[in-house]
This record gives C-alpha cells, structure tokens and sequence, in this order.
C-alpha cells in the first residue's frame, strides 16, 4: 500500500472500482442539494406565513425531533431487513414528501401547520433511512477504501450545502417557492431511481430469501468497545463544548457593525474549508491509523475556534473558521470510517443510529451551551473557553483509551460484500 505521499487529492478509487457505489453517491448528491434547496423555500414559506422568529424556530421542532425518534428506530429496521429495502422504502417515502410540499404550495396553502407537519413526514422518512444507508459504504467497499468513500460522501455535503441556497435563492426569486419544491421532487426521484441497482444487503444472519430476521442483542455491549465509545466520546466532546453558529450573529455585531454578508461568510468560511479538506483528503483517507487522525483533527478543531473568539481582523477570524471546517471534516471521515469497520455488521444498524443521533443532538446542544455560557459572560470567553474545554476533553480520551490512539485500519478484503455485490460491482 502505498504511503502518506503518493495521494495529496480527493481519493476516487471507490466511483472508479465500484457501480453499486456510484449510483449510491450519484443518488445522495441530488438528495443533498434538493434538501438544501428545500430547507431555504421551507424557511422562505414559514416567514411568509407567520413573519414570526417563532414560526421558523418550530422548523427546528419539526426536524429534530424526528430525526432523533425515527434514527434510533432506524437502527433497528437496519438491523432487522434487507438494508437496501429499508433504504429504497424510506426513498420513496422522501420523494412522496417532497411532492407533497410541491402541491400544498401550487395550491396557496395558508396553514404553517400543514406545511411542517409535511417537513416532519420527509424528515422522518430520511431519519428511518440514515441508519441502514450509514452502512452501504462499508458493504460495497474494501476496507481500505472505506474512508475515501466517506469523504466522496462528504464532499458532495459540502458542495450541496454551499451550491443549494444559492440555487433556492434563484429559484424562489426567478419562479417561487413551488418551484423551489418542485426542483427537491426532481432531485429525490434521481436519489431513488439511483437505489435500483444496488445489490441486496441483509444484515449478517439474515435468509438471504427473506432478509428478515431478529436482531443479535448486545448491541451496548458492542457500544462499550475502547475504539466506538472513544470515537464517539471524541466527536461529542468537540461539538458539545465548542459548536460556534449560535453566537456567529453575535461576535459580527459586536465586532463587525451587524453586516448580514459578513454572516454569511462566517458559514461559508466552514464550508469553504471543509469543502477544501474533502477535496484534499486522498492525504489522510489512505493513512492506517484512524483514531488518532480523528483525535487530533477534532483538537485542531477546538483550537481554531478558541482562536477565532480572539482573532481581531476579519480575515483572520474567516481564517479560524476554514481551519475549523476542515478539522471537521478529517474527523467525520475518520470516525465515520472507524465506526463502521469496528462494527460487526449484525449491529451496524443500531450503532450507525447512535453515531447519527450524536451527530445530531450534538450540534443542537452545543450551540445551546454555547450560547447560554455567551450570555452570562461574552462571546469571547464562550469561544474561548469552549474550545480549550473540548480540548481537554479529546485529550482525557485520548490519555485513557490506548485502543483508539493505536487503532489501524483492518487489511483490505479480497470481497468486500457478499459474491452478488462484488459481481455487481464489476458490472
């Protein structure tokens, strides 16, 4: 296997080697931009209807909770039937959505009720998915491939979230906001048309006529494990003590006059950076020790964002934040990786629901933290001591878990998934 030298750019071995893989990335790429699209026309409607922070607030509700309910109860389906039957379905399920929201605005509804009870339908439907979906990389791919998948994977986020509001500002102002909807139907029948020639995936232990079959237990007895619960415990520990976006409107008024464009680049600074850090990752994807990329990836994160709470000029402040995002994506795609590889695919479904939930809840609690220790201090010393905190949390991880510092990515698998995938993957 070649060293750290031989790949400095996006590593695209898995679209090259792999079909059922393609379609997979093909498919998520358009679900990813259609949802931003879909997220900005669901804000532009809620403002519309309510012109109330409250009402866009409950956008988060209607989210949220969703995602946290139905990703946990996805791990279980996952681990219960054929993965990809459980991925299609819930596909299906998203497009039905998406045409829903298409239809209620065509018709002028006027109720905010409607129209995020139908965001929740979507969102549940993606949540009951994510968990199996989780999966699909490390049962189409060797091993050492896992990773670079991921940050295939990533990289299309982090394109859909700078291209997507962009493309929705377009829309609503070129059409509306059922236009907007419109383009989100488009792009989910691309995702599930994109699901057809993925091979089955039951989970280990499943007929493989039926692909049902009951769930191993002890799927916390596998959480327990030194490399999950510390990989986990690490990307926790950095989005909980130091998540920045709450106090971004903040910091620009006190320091740059309350400009929305300089908001703007607050965001698109991390996104910028994590774009970059996708784009660049063939450098790291390829390297065996996983755990301690992640480890320090989510320190450097912690780092750049107690610095940004001091950095003065803007340029250095946008700085500070491209640093933060590509930290961040490093350690989605190491940990990611590393989840998936230390876990035994009978449970997979069910630890792959944890990760999404940490993921999730994560984030949310930690703007939250944030912006409560903001408000009793400043938002410097939020930034600051946030950020020193998350380190020292990485650390205390790092210092009493040796299987994570010293984890190495398995040997790579002559066959990947099962005879029917590898031959699809030839096709």
């Amino acid at each position: 296997m070649s060293g750290r030298g031989s790949v400095r750019f996006l590593d695209t071995r898995p679209l090259r080697g792999s079909r059922p893989f393609r379609d997979l990335w093909i498919g998520t790429c358009t679900s990813q931009l259609g949802g931003q699209i879909a997220t900005v026309a669901v804000l532009a409607q809620v403002w519309d209807l309510t012109g109330s922070p409250v009402g866009t607030g409950a956008i988060g509700l209607a989210t949220g909770l969703p995602m946290v309910l139905f990703g946990l109860l996805g791990g279980t389906l996952a681990d219960t039937f054929d993965r990809r039957t459980v991925v299609r379905s819930t596909a299906v399920g998203s497009l039905l959505a998406a045409a829903g929201l298409c239809a209620q605005a065509l018709s002028g509804n006027r109720s905010v009720v409607l129209l995020l009870a139908l965001v929740a339908v979507g969102t549940s439907c993606s949540a009951l998915g994510a968990p199996a979906r989780r999966t699909f990389p490390v049962r189409l791919l060797p091993s050492d491939q896992v990773a670079a998948g991921l940050a295939l994977m990533n990289v299309s986020f982090q394109a859909a979230m700078l291209a997507g509001p962009a493309l929705a500002g377009l829309i609503i102002a070129r059409w509306d906001i059922a236009a907007a909807y419109a383009a989100q139907a488009v792009t989910m029948t691309i995702a599930a048309l994109s699901l057809i020639r993925l091979p089955a995936m039951p989970p280990d232990g499943a007929a493989a006529a039926g692909g049902k079959r009951r769930p191993e237990r002890g799927s916390w007895r596998i959480l327990r494990r030194p490399t999950l619960w510390g990989s986990m415990a690490t990307d926790l520990s950095a989005t909980l003590l130091a998540m920045p976006i709450a106090l971004f409107p903040l910091v620009n008024d006190i320091r740059f006059g309350g400009n929305p464009q300089t908001l703007g680049l607050f965001l698109t600074a991390v996104a910028v950076g994590g774009i970059t850090a996708g784009l660049l990752s063939g450098t790291v994807t390829r390297w065996s020790r996983g755990g301690l990329v992640q480890l320090s990836a989510a320190a450097v994160w912690g780092l750049a964002l107690a610095c940004f709470g001091l950095a003065g000029p803007l340029w250095l402040a946008l700085a500070c934040l491209a640093v933060a995002g590509a930290a961040d994506t490093v350690s989605v795609i190491t940990r990611g990786a590393l989840v998936q590889l230390e876990t035994p695919d009978a449970y997979r479904g069910r630890i792959s629901s944890v990760e999404h939930v940490i993921g999730v809840a994560g984030p949310e609690l930690g703007n939250f933290r944030g912006g409560l220790l903001a408000s009793a201090t400043s938002a410097s010393f939020s930034f600051v001591f946030g950020g020193l905190s998350a380190i020292l949390a990485i650390a205390a991880v790092a210092a009493t878990n040796g299987p994570l510092r010293a984890y190495r990515t398995p040997a790579p698998t002559e066959k990947p998934t099962a005879p029917e995938v590898a031959k699809a993957a030839a096709g």
